[in-house]
């Protein structure tokens, strides 16, 4: 209802009265705030995707290629009875004149309580006798992993002596059905974790009696100083190991395999850049008595972490060449390891053997 007089809204039937506005020093003092602000946001951003770009610049040494010590990562169906002896026969080709000699077969999941059901893995003994009649000289080693309760209440707790005690048994267990090694993917697991390196140790006694290899997937190495720290306490989720971690790490194992993918980086350079300076990180704390492994992304997920784009085979390889060029040239226990095989395209296939193999 009107009785004529305008009323403006929010008003009290007279108007509202105009603001004064902004004083000159005040607006100039706001937009300096706000350029700050973003400069403190934007620059260590920056100066990090100059650093990565610069480092994936240069040509690599000659004779950065591949050791023949490669390995790659086999998904579950080449023990549960899905793969036949045709795919064996198929997969001893593909791995004919490359470089890999280890198998990482998923045999797994371990149970929360460390146990192994032998009806994960029913057909393994049949998978590693025909895949030794098929390509002599490569190793099947099962691929045993299970989530930690690290960062949820659910999952394997490395600080129960019980359970460490029952992987350990798992570990037995595995190479009595006749594997050549035992390879632990455990995450996400802490820089630091005390237990983790005890468990190392006992599995390492039984792996070293057999005459087999213990090897490890193993976090990225903080690329900036103690980020991990940073992350934990930011985040949750520290995601990185501290350089002097994954040198504890590499001494109690026989191979150590870097998951150098799931970067977060954008673009092609930058993630070549990335994987340049986990190389050199790695090799600069790993013996040489160990078998340091790089991983290249042989999948093509767009999630968070990951961009197909940009974490390619091509950038990965290039990469791991110029680390280990600036690095140790020379290191003889190195090599490559594919992420995974069930993934991967035949342009995956061609980049390894093309940029790494020939």
């Amino acid at each position: 209802m009107s009785d004529g007089q305008d009323i403006q809204p929010g008003g009290d039937g007279e108007g509202e009265k105009d603001l004064p506005a902004p004083k000159p020093r005040r607006r100039r003092w706001i937009r300096w705030s706000v350029l700050g602000l973003a400069l403190v946001v934007l620059l260590p951003l920056l100066t990090v995707a100059v650093a990565l770009r610069l480092n994936y610049t240069g040509a690599p040494a000659d004779g950065t290629r591949t050791r023949g010590k490669d390995a790659i990562w086999l998904g579950h169906a080449w023990v549960d009875g899905r793969r036949t002896d045709a795919d064996v026969a198929a997969l001893a080709r593909r791995l004919r004149d490359t470089g890999i000699r280890d198998l990482y077969v998923h045999a797994g999941p371990l149970e929360h309580d460390g146990t192994l059901p032998r009806s994960a893995y029913p057909k393994a003994r049949g998978l590693i006798g025909a895949m030794h009649e098929a390509a002599p000289g490569i190793r099947v080693q099962a691929w045993l992993g299970d989530k930690l309760a690290t960062e949820s209440p659910d999952g394997l707790r490395l600080s129960e002596r019980d359970t460490r005690v029952a992987v350990v048994r798992s570990t037995r267990q595995i190479l009595a059905a006749g594997f050549d090694g035992a390879h632990f993917d455990l995450e996400p697991l802490h820089s630091g974790d005390e237990d983790y390196l005890d468990l190392l140790g006992a599995l390492h006694q039984v792996t070293r009696a057999q005459g087999v290899p213990l090897s490890v997937a193993a976090h990225q190495i903080d690329p900036l100083p103690a980020l991990h720290s940073v992350a934990g306490t930011l985040t949750g989720h520290p995601k990185w190991w501290s350089q002097a971690y994954f040198g504890r790490v590499a001494r109690r194992v026989d191979q150590i395999a870097v998951m150098s993918y799931d970067t977060s980086t954008p673009l092609e350079s930058l993630y070549g850049g990335y994987v340049a300076q986990q190389t050199s990180l790695a090799l600069e704390v790993t013996p040489p008595s160990t078998d340091l492994l790089m991983g290249l992304p042989f999948f093509h997920e767009n999630k968070l972490g990951h961009r197909a784009a940009a974490e390619t085979v091509p950038a990965a390889v290039r990469g791991v060449r110029l680390g280990l060029s600036r690095t140790d040239a020379d290191r003889a226990n190195f090599g490559v390891a594919l992420y995974v095989d069930f993934a991967a395209t035949e342009g995956d296939w061609r980049a390894y053997e093309r940029d790494w193999i020939r």
